[in-house]
């Protein structure tokens, strides 16, 4: 793997593709600056080895040039975490771009204009990526966040970088965490599976089958197969139509003896809310009227030995509605194990947005040996798949 310590930056320019797709306020005042903070590491190491900085991104979802997703916004604090001053081009390709990159000196960081800006970049076109590729004597990809998808400025962009591109170390870090759970692991290892559909994490459980000893599941997909092995689940989250998938999983998880493990008592409620009445119950006996909402206190007691005895666990998806504060105990007790394991020794991958907020949430960020950045470029690599931006490199 090709990370930047392989090359020489002095006197170059490196053209890095980060993922700076950051949540700003009605102010336009950057909220929540982890992944800008996440791609500092890769900028430092090669403005130190003598080399200029040009970073491209993209910011939300535009149609065509909007002001409001304009990267001009987070200029001062990018600035605030590099602890250099930053350039902004208006434009990511053009005479714009090309005059503010040709004027770039060693030590220099220039931020381009929002990518999607331009149709081009997520349709991959090759005449807008070479245009990009114009800008820098070396590409650097550390977005794992957008390594999924195959755009301009991920993918297509490295055919114009022979012997020149390369992984920043966010991305380096990613690959590597996520090739230690699926491959060589130490054993037992624990998968968390929680949110609210079995069909969005279908190709994962069929994928980390072989490579696991015990699978937790949680949140809403429980339900499913609470049902479909024949209990009453009242008003709960429920995929009718994947029960017979809910079995066939279970099924698969015996042959492979993997051991399964669903709630056994959750706390129901009788309405989505904070204000609701809520009770405990046994799993199997939710009455008509009633949701369940959270795991209860005999399924934490039980989840206890298996993520104290884990060498490897990943988590991915609470198990509650975190979000609403009468139901996150079962997620906060989670994230209090498996802080735990981790100071003792096991490794622990945490992914996917609802368990990183959680995380975050909980301030057990620091507490976890790595925290993934991208949710939908790692269940894609979960999945078995070969992302796009990685295979460039």
């Amino acid at each position: 793997m090709t990370t930047i310590e392989h090359i020489d930056f002095k006197n170059k320019k490196a053209i890095i593709r980060v993922d700076f797709n950051v949540p700003l306020n009605e102010r336009f005042e950057v909220t929540d600056a982890t992944r800008i903070e996440a791609a500092k590491p890769t900028i430092d190491h090669i403005l130190k080895a003598g080399g200029s900085v040009i970073l491209m991104s993209h910011l939300g979802r535009p149609k065509g040039v909007e002001e409001k997703y304009s990267l001009n916004h987070i200029v001062s604090k990018v600035a605030e975490i590099l602890g250099v001053p930053v350039k902004f081009a208006s434009d990511c390709v053009g005479s714009v771009a090309l005059e503010a990159s040709e004027s770039l000196k060693a030590g220099e960081v220039l931020l381009l204009e929002n990518l999607r800006f331009h149709p081009e970049e997520e349709k991959g076109d090759v005449a807008f990526a070479q245009q990009l590729a114009s800008l820098g004597d070396i590409y650097v990809n550390d977005a794992f966040g957008t390594a999924h998808r195959a755009h301009a400025s991920t993918t297509i962009i490295a055919q114009f970088f022979e012997n020149k591109r390369c992984f920043g170390f966010l991305l380096a870090k990613e690959i590597e965490s996520l090739n230690k759970v699926l491959h060589g692991a130490a054993h037992p290892v624990v998968a968390i599976l929680g949110g609210s559909k079995i069909s969005s994490k279908i190709t994962v459980i069929e994928n980390i089958l072989d490579k696991i000893d015990h699978m937790i599941i949680g949140g809403g997909m429980t339900f499913t197969f609470i049902k479909a092995l024949g209990g009453s689940i009242g008003n709960s989250l429920v995929e009718d139509d994947k029960m017979a998938l809910a079995l066939e999983i279970l099924e698969k998880a015996k042959e492979k003896n993997v051991k399964i493990h669903l709630p056994v008592d959750v706390i129901a409620a009788d309405a989505f809310s904070n204000d609701a009445q809520i009770k405990l119950v046994d799993v199997n006996s939710i009455e008509a009227g009633w949701q369940g909402l959270d795991v209860g206190p005999k399924t934490l007691e039980a989840l206890k030995p298996i993520i104290r005895e884990a060498k490897t666990i990943l988590w991915n998806g609470p198990l509650g509605v975190f979000e609403l504060e009468k139901f996150s105990e079962g997620t906060i007790s989670l994230g209090n194990m498996i802080a735990e394991a981790t100071k003792n020794g096991t490794f622990s991958l945490v992914g996917g947005g609802d368990s990183v907020a959680a995380v975050k949430q909980f301030n057990l960020e620091d507490k976890m040996s790595y925290v993934s950045t991208g949710g939908g470029a790692m269940l894609e690599m979960l999945e078995g798949k070969v992302l796009p931006g990685i295979a460039a490199i």
